[in-house]
């Protein structure tokens, strides 16, 4: 019978002359191999395949394979990951498992014990398989079970809110059910967990790729136990119920540490907990992963590159502007310069630069440590909000006086941050000097590339909608979302980012003096070259990134 290596050369994937160098010994072949893969000679596809042939066993790939689930429901998920096997199919009393090592007798005999059925046996790729089975073997079920469990066990008296924490470090099932609402949120890749206390129940659900999925009800009866759990894991007082409250909790998730804000909010019906998820490699991404159209890139980059000047990002909340700010940071901040910011709270934690809590009990707020920062020698200067008056002065004369400021607004396009910054009473001689460049972004889904379908639009309805087709150009392709299971056939998988750059010129300059309206100052923008939030997404959805759906849901 033929080696994997032996099989891996005679399909022309490995060069001959490494025949000199198979031993027959089954582990050195596979250092070989190994070797092989790192220097990217040979794919992890190619070796399971080759893997299936030496067993005599079918190959197959997972990502669209029709998987029964009431097959995957026969194996426990304990015993799947331990083994790295996931059930395919039932026929008669034969179940069909996809394995990693075709070899393991072990797992076999578990599969056997645990179904009772006849085991036939087909070979998966390692990381395909593990894909599959983050899909499947959710902690869905997990959590359904402990919710009954969790039914049966709670007494009505516990609805009362205990004023110690002793009691949930030893309550597992509470405990359990929050690790698991958490991790299972992470590996959805949630950017926003809801536990949302209602009449008769407390509902759960997370936001993915901006938007907002149920994932779990659970009896009224754990309500307070959750919350009091979170309170605890959060540092938050587990005896204040009547006001808001924020706090902080970080997590071990797949050896990386996860850190997540979060917010409770009295209610009618209890206290809602919303957590933010702050995944700190958000923090290391490059420009180049922002997604800038060229022109846009080429404004931007002037702008941080300058040694002073101010630039402001703006959008709504959950638009992204503070990984478009890190990520500016990150590419700006060097050992030879001095990085300073002041954020509510600090989100990522980035090495190399000095980043200061707000602390408004201690009468350390927006303004006062921008005043004490200034003292403090820095180069780049980055405010988490422009909130008032105050504020914004001292960030403006900031930016006058040698410093690169940046920071957030809250408005709905770039030419309005000059208007709102007058609204604001900052001299506009002042607004139109500092001010170097805005940016405002919106995030879309972005379009799975697995199932997304190109089509043909019809100009008429694409005018309608405001997007217009030169009639002298091929007519561009678009596609649309279909869905498959790489993306829980939603037709989406991840997210993209909408810009609308305005580069403030010598001319804006002068209608900021003269206290010009936002849309006079968006129609010489746009004369100037600038791209609207629409016209970024409508080139966006001509690169097969996102929909046009998408681009009406998120752009006015």
């Amino acid at each position: 019978m033929s080696s994997v290596a032996e099989i891996l050369i005679i399909r022309g994937l490995m060069p001959i002359e490494s025949l000199d160098d198979i031993s027959g010994d089954p582990a050195t072949d596979e250092l070989q191999i190994i070797n092989l893969i790192d220097k990217g000679v040979l794919t992890d596809v190619q070796v399971a395949s080759a893997r299936a042939a030496q067993a005599g066993l079918p190959f197959v790939e997972l990502v669209d394979f029709p998987i029964d689930r009431t097959a995957v429901s026969l194996v426990s998920a304990t015993l799947c990951r331990r083994h790295d096997l996931l059930p395919l199919s039932v026929a008669g009393d034969t179940i069909t498992v996809a394995m990693a090592n075709p070899g393991d007798v072990f797992a076999l005999d578990d599969i056997r014990a645990a179904t009772r059925m006849r085991v036939n046996a087909v070979v998966a790729e390692r990381q395909d398989l593990r894909n599959a089975m983050n899909r499947l073997l959710r902690a869905d079920g997990e959590l359904s079970d402990l919710t009954t469990a969790l039914e049966e066990e709670v007494k009505p008296s516990a609805d009362m809110v205990p004023v110690g924490s002793e009691s949930f470090e030893d309550d597992a099932p509470i405990v359990r059910f929050v690790n698991l609402l958490i991790s299972q949120a992470i590996q959805d890749r949630a950017s926003d967990i809801h536990i949302e206390p209602a009449e008769h129940e407390m509902r759960v659900r997370y936001r993915i790729d901006g938007v907002l999925h149920e994932m779990q009800r659970a009896p009224k009866q754990i309500q307070n136990g959750v919350i009091s759990r979170l309170k605890i894991m959060s540092d938050i007082d587990i005896a204040e119920r009547r006001k808001p409250q924020d706090g902080r909790l970080s997590v071990i998730h797949a050896g990386r540490k996860i850190d997540l804000r979060v917010a409770t909010l009295p209610t009618v019906w209890g206290e809602k907990v919303v957590m933010r998820i702050l995944d700190n490699s958000g923090s290391s991404m490059s420009l180049d992963d922002l997604g800038l159209l060229k022109r846009n890139f080429d404004v931007y980059k002037k702008s941080y590159t300058k040694p002073y000047g101010m630039i402001l990002v703006t959008g709504p909340t959950g638009s992204g502007k503070s990984t478009t700010l890190y990520t500016t940071l990150n590419t700006v901040a060097k050992p030879e310069i001095n990085v300073i910011t002041v954020e509510d709270p600090v989100e990522y934690r980035m090495a190399g630069i000095n980043q200061v809590q707000v602390n408004p009990k201690a009468g350390l707020t927006f303004a006062s440590a921008l005043r004490s920062i200034l003292r403090s020698d820095p180069d780049v200067v980055l405010l988490g909000e422009i909130r008032d008056h105050e504020t914004a002065q001292i960030a403006i004369e900031a930016s006058l006086t040698g410093h690169l400021v940046l920071s957030t607004l809250h408005t709905n396009d770039a030419p309005s941050a000059i208007t709102r910054l007058i609204e604001m009473e900052i001299e506009p001689f002042l607004v139109g000097s500092a001010l170097d460049s805005v940016v405002a972004q919106r995030l879309a889904r972005r379009l799975c590339d697995r199932c997304k379908e190109p089509y043909t639009p019809v100009a008429t309805e694409m005018a309608a909608f405001g997007f217009y087709i030169d009639p002298e150009q091929p007519v561009p392709t678009l596609h649309q979302p279909i869905g498959c299971s790489v993306c829980s056939n939603t037709g989406y998988r991840g997210r993209i980012a909408i810009h609308e750059i305005m580069a403030v010129s010598e001319e804006i300059e002068r209608m900021a003096v003269r206290r010009a309206s936002s849309a006079e100052i968006k129609s010489v923008a746009m004369a100037e070259g600038m791209l609207t939030l629409r016209q970024d997404g409508w080139s966006k959805a001509q690169m097969g990134l996102t929909s046009i759906e998408e681009i009406l849901r998120v752009v006015a």
